[in-house]
């Protein structure tokens, strides 16, 4: 079976799977894009690595998340909020023109099938946990709780902790691109610790720090 074409709307940010996130569709190309796709309601996203997410133009990367579109609103200034869950990774074989919005030829990124290591995940979790409640206290506003419910199935929970963990976007894509499972919570520890630190460090100054981007 070939590899399938599908829309593309790159962004400056990553979505992980089962990740629900909001988007603003404001270019006429990706309305066109909604268009097309109201049958089927799904696209594909990937970080930009270098340039603008509008207009066209940019450096995308080659690893990215299939999407759900859950909900849609049209505005009266002609914008359309989205709602969207991510549900599986996939690597892009090859970009077609952007013709009139962004199309690839993409395939399934199999991930290794290996067992979640049960220890593992529940040492992440606390990880997270704690990275969580030690940030709202810093971004009280932008911390979404830290007791939120989790999935019971350890690939989902997984996924869940990695859009959890406050983390910068090249981090994101870092973990993202992990195809181990227990890599991907090996490393979401890591970044956990050492933001861990920053956040201990900006308490003790008494500072007031800008919002993670």
């Amino acid at each position: 079976m070939d590899d399938p074409e599908i829309p593309m709307f790159p962004l400056g940010m990553v979505v992980f799977p089962y990740q629900v996130v909001g988007l603003c569709v404001f270019e006429s190309r990706y309305h066109h894009m909604l268009s097309d796709i109201e049958s089927v309601q799904r696209f594909g996203t990937c970080l930009i690595a270098r340039g603008s997410d509008v207009g066209g133009r940019d450096e995308r990367t080659a690893t990215g998340t299939l999407l759900q579109i859950l909900g849609a609103q049209s505005l009266p200034n002609g914008q359309t909020l989205l709602m969207v869950e991510g549900l599986e990774c996939f690597k892009v074989s090859r970009w077609l023109e952007d013709a009139p919005y962004p199309r690839a030829i993409v395939r399934e990124r199999c991930c290794d099938e290996v067992s979640i290591d049960p220890i593992l995940l529940k040492s992440t979790e606390s990880a997270v946990r704690a990275l969580r409640a030690l940030q709202s206290e810093l971004f009280a506003d932008q911390c979404m709780k830290s007791n939120c419910e989790m999935d019971t199935d350890p690939w989902v929970r997984s996924w869940q902790l990695c859009s959890m963990t406050p983390m910068s976007t090249l981090d994101q894509f870092k973990v993202l691109s992990l195809s181990d499972p227990n890599d991907r919570l090996r490393l979401v520890a890591e970044i956990c610790c050492e933001r861990y630190g920053d956040y201990e460090r900006m308490l003790a100054v008494d500072t007031t720090p800008s919002p993670l981007d």
